[in-house]
């Protein structure tokens, strides 16, 4: 098991011609947090679709070549994944396209559905025949079937999401037409914003936005569907208001960049407020108070605020290895430690030392990282976490499908500090989550098991993908 995000989703359309792919490149490297397996860019030139898709990040999947070899577009659809239901391979890359009578789709996907299996089951029983083990082309399928009698792409898409649960935010290219759709109760963050040219750009997250010269307009309600054409965007919300709005609440404490803001919150303002909340809820006697790169600084930075210990680097990561958190495999997430993190011995030797890092899931990364910290000389360690303890299996994304190796389900606070090698312990309470999103609806099931959705029987994330011996095994 490993924790992660799912994926990063981004789309432009232009009132004329131009360079879609480069343009959807620049927004997905400025989403390459969000997945790291593969990315893909599907571009629209007069209803021809050009695409390119392949496992790796954005600078090794599209080089100058790749990119050069996409003809001029008026509107593109690009994705970063790391997916949340089906494997690690080629088949999986998104966008998914499909070819259809009334019309090519080519469908990006960020978000998790929770009724994903008995879906898929409904549509193979009817005849459906899939190609990948992912989620997302459930959701092409679903689209696809009700176009047959819907008079649009985007009706289509409405009466699709009267069957979808979970959590999706979706940017869908049809010949004509950007659309862009979040589920009823915005699990997933998505905007869009307006460039001086008139170009829309649709983006999980804001700072695509800038990256590519877009300024913010809004965020996607829970719920909306934004059509955007020739004919200008336009806003359809027959679905929203339907659920209580529940944004996860993590993407303020670690998926989302700090320098995006999302339902209009400042990320990285939410995750100063944590590390205050921190240094109210479980103080420390200390000499410096540092962060895990990267999600952690700002953390870090609230707690010496509020404490008054100074702030400093403890830790130097190595910008050009990714994320361990969405790196699939214990064993490879292990190696990655080993060389993405660096201990500034001159700024805690001898030290008494506050840690703060955004989460604990195994202990496996934060037993490596304080170990880190004793070999450079620091004399305490005292690791205070930006989240509550990971209790429950999540659903909607975040790649927790069972309680089985999470630390926290098994040992006390006292008892993971002391696996850990901590001095002592804290973590953020499950009642401050909300001062993290300024008030507004989220989802914390994943520490407090408040579930917003029923919850699946089947949530392995190779369900698709058994072998014959686990299948035999399962009946």
């Amino acid at each position: 098991m490993s924790l992660r995000e799912e994926c990063g989703v981004f789309g432009v359309i232009s009132p004329e011609p131009t360079n879609a792919a480069c343009i959807c490149c620049y927004g997905l490297y400025a989403l390459q947090h969000r997945g790291q397996e593969s990315c893909g860019i599907v571009v629209n030139d007069d209803g021809v679709f050009t695409s390119h898709k392949d496992l790796g990040l954005v600078g090794e999947v599209f080089s100058s070549e790749t990119l050069s070899g996409f003809p001029n577009g008026t509107m593109a659809v690009g994705h970063v994944r790391y997916g949340t239901t089906g494997g690690t391979n080629r088949r999986n890359c998104q966008p998914i396209e499909v070819n259809h009578q009334k019309g090519r789709m080519a469908l990006a996907h960020n978000g998790n559905l929770s009724n994903a299996a008995s879906l898929r089951d409904e549509l193979e029983l009817s005849g459906a025949i899939f190609h990948t083990t992912s989620d997302t082309e459930t959701i092409a399928y679903i689209v696809t079937r009700e176009r047959l009698k819907a008079p649009s792409i985007e009706d289509a898409l409405s009466a699709a999401m009267n069957s979808l649960d979970g959590a999706y935010s979706l940017v869908l290219m049809s010949p004509q037409k950007l659309i862009c759709a979040r589920d009823p109760y915005g699990f997933r963050p998505l905007c869009y914003g307006r460039t001086a040219d008139g170009m829309y750009v649709i983006a999980s997250e804001s700072c695509a936005l800038k990256a590519v010269g877009a300024d913010f307009v809004r965020d996607v309600q829970p719920g909306e569907i934004l059509v955007f054409s020739r004919n200008g965007v336009v806003s359809r919300k027959e679905h929203c208001g339907k659920q209580p709005k529940k944004l996860c609440v993590f993407e303020y404490i670690y998926f989302a960049r700090p320098d995006s803001e999302i339902d209009g919150v400042s990320v990285h303002s939410a995750r100063v407020r944590a590390g205050r909340i921190l240094a109210e809820a479980h103080p420390a006697d200390a000499d410096i108070v540092i962060g895990v790169p990267d999600s952690g600084l700002d953390a870090a930075l609230g707690f010496s605020q509020q404490s008054g210990i100074p702030y400093g680097i403890g830790l130097i990561k190595n910008k050009y290895i990714g994320r361990t958190f969405i790196s699939p495999g214990q064993s490879t997430r292990l190696d990655q430690v080993k060389i993405k993190l660096s201990a500034v011995e001159e700024s805690v030797k001898g030290k008494r030392v506050v840690l703060i890092d955004d989460s604990i899931v195994r202990g496996t990364t934060s037993g490596r990282i304080v170990g880190l910290l004793r070999d450079a000389g620091a004399r305490e360690i005292h690791m205070r976490i930006s989240s509550p303890p990971f209790l429950h299996p999540c659903y909607y994304g975040t790649d927790i499908d069972s309680s089985e190796n999470l630390i926290a389900c098994k040992h006390s606070v006292e008892e993971i500090a002391d696996i850990l090698g901590a001095d002592s312990l804290g973590y953020l309470p499950v009642s401050a989550l909300g001062e993290l999103s300024c008030g507004g609806g989220y989802c914390s099931a994943c520490f407090s098991g408040d579930y917003p959705t029923a919850i699946p029987t089947d949530t392995r994330k190779n369900r698709f993908e058994q072998k014959l011996s686990e299948i035999k095994s399962d009946k």
